[in-house]
């Protein structure tokens, strides 16, 4: 059974490897066209590049998979089922008609929930306690169609996104070679979503990083971890910006306007929040500088706070 694999980022090139370890028949690989990275600008290749290239796979990287000459070669593949795992693309109806055996994908949530982009660091933002993956077949709209299996996990009150992608992807990796042995055994269930539960996210961008301190203190601290590794949550300080890497709940009540400090000491900056509850920045980042202990940041930037 020829499969036939789209992704781009690390998240999908971890599905592509745990389909060749499985012995599952990888006919050709499609990923985005290089682009430039770090200092220098270089071209470089997307992950899903890498491990394709390294397996022996051909890799074709369109700019645009909706040309007459893109579809006639995807039509000349003639794959039994698409596998798709953040390509970064809308496929063209053209594809989606194409396998034999259908397209899938692997979402990282618990669809219906978190349709959309960046669908792992919106669990940790929105508060969720549970997360997890789901593999389903795809439609014309985004994130819409028939469930097939999904897995759980529980978020960790100090996991980052970048600890939860880890995570994650192993599991989005085995899930998805059971849902295409599953659909060539002809075993594979169709769950349509329930639309009614249905929640949608966006991009992050660095508008995400402020921190709002009108939430409670339980999502200021969801903000600082989920926004890690990028873009990272900052907050102003007395005319100080700071990146903010390490936080916690204090358990302790105030009457104060949500953004007051309370407190800046050795535990750190202790900040109202919005449900009247505290939090303490523990991990700090100054412009230029790298990350610190809040309370190495206070000896040499003293601050004023709360009467």
């Amino acid at each position: 059974m020829g499969i036939v694999f789209m992704g781009t980022p690390d998240f999908a090139a971890a599905h592509l490897e745990a389909l060749l370890e499985a012995g599952l028949d990888v006919t050709a690989v499609y990923t985005q066209p290089d682009k430039p990275r770090g200092r220098g600008m270089h071209l470089s290749p997307s992950p899903v590049k890498e491990a394709a290239l390294h397996a022996g796979l051909p890799v074709h990287q369109p700019a645009n998979l909706r040309m007459p000459e893109e579809i006639a070669r995807f039509r000349e593949l003639a794959p039994d089922i698409l596998a798709v795992v953040a390509y970064g693309k809308i496929l063209p109806p053209e594809v989606l008609e194409l396998p034999a055996l259908g397209c899938v994908n692997i979402h990282g949530s618990l669809l219906p929930r978190h349709r959309g982009s960046a669908p792992i660091q919106w669990a940790i933002l929105s508060g969720d306690r549970v997360t997890g993956v789901t593999s389903m077949y795809m439609d014309k709209d985004v994130d819409t169609g028939d469930m097939i299996y999904s897995r759980s996990v529980e978020i960790g009150d100090r996991e980052t996104s970048g600890m939860l992608f880890d995570r994650l992807k192993v599991l989005g990796g085995a899930l998805l070679v059971q849902t295409i042995r599953d659909i060539r055994a002809g075993t594979a269930p169709r769950i349509p979503q329930d639309p009614s539960k249905a929640t949608y996210t966006t991009q992050l961008s660095k508008s995400c990083c402020p921190i709002d301190w009108n939430k409670s203190a339980f999502l200021v601290v969801r903000q600082i971890y989920g926004l890690q590794p990028w873009p990272v949550a900052t907050a102003e300080i007395q005319g100080q910006s700071l990146r903010i890497f390490d936080g916690e709940t204090t358990g302790r009540a105030t009457a104060k306007p949500a953004g007051t400090l309370l407190s800046a000491g050795e535990a750190g900056l202790e900040f109202a929040c919005g449900d009247g509850r505290t939090v303490l920045l523990t991990r700090v980042q100054p412009a230029g500088k790298k990350p610190m202990a809040a309370a190495d940041w206070l000896r040499g930037h003293p601050v004023q706070v709360a009467p």
